[in-house]
């Protein structure tokens, strides 16, 4: 059954269809636009503290959030390396790329799917 409201709203406004798009376990997001660029600067940096803070994000929330898309996998998708004389220094994994790759052929599904409603509501 499809449903119009063309007729209900206003010509000539400029109204979209929007959404955010996440992974969810209960209530709880743990893995969207945030997280998929936590793992990309991650993988580019090698460093959680230096992902984080080329997002203006604090170490803490980036530990919060590396430890939740952990704990939602089967197998760890950040390997932190404590210390050391070179320091420390983190990297992803196989699984990470892959969540990252689904995100991103999600996401362009959804902006589509956005798109496409929004063209309906045009009058």
């Amino acid at each position: 059954m499809e449903i119009s409201i063309k007729h209900i709203l206003k010509e000539g406004s400029t109204i979209r269809v929007n959404g955010s798009l996440w992974l969810q376990s209960g209530d709880e997001h743990f893995f969207g636009p945030g997280p998929v660029e936590l793992l990309e600067r991650i993988a580019a940096t090698g460093s959680i503290r230096m992902a984080a803070k080329e997002m203006n994000m604090s170490y803490k929330k980036a530990w919060a959030l590396v430890n939740t898309l952990n704990e939602q996998t089967r197998s760890p998708v950040v390997i932190a390396q404590i210390g050391g004389k070179k320091g420390g220094g983190s990297t992803i994994t196989n699984e990470a790329m892959e969540m990252i790759k689904y995100h991103k052929l999600l996401r362009q599904r959804f902006v589509d799917f956005l798109e496409k409603e929004t063209q309906e509501l045009k009058i």
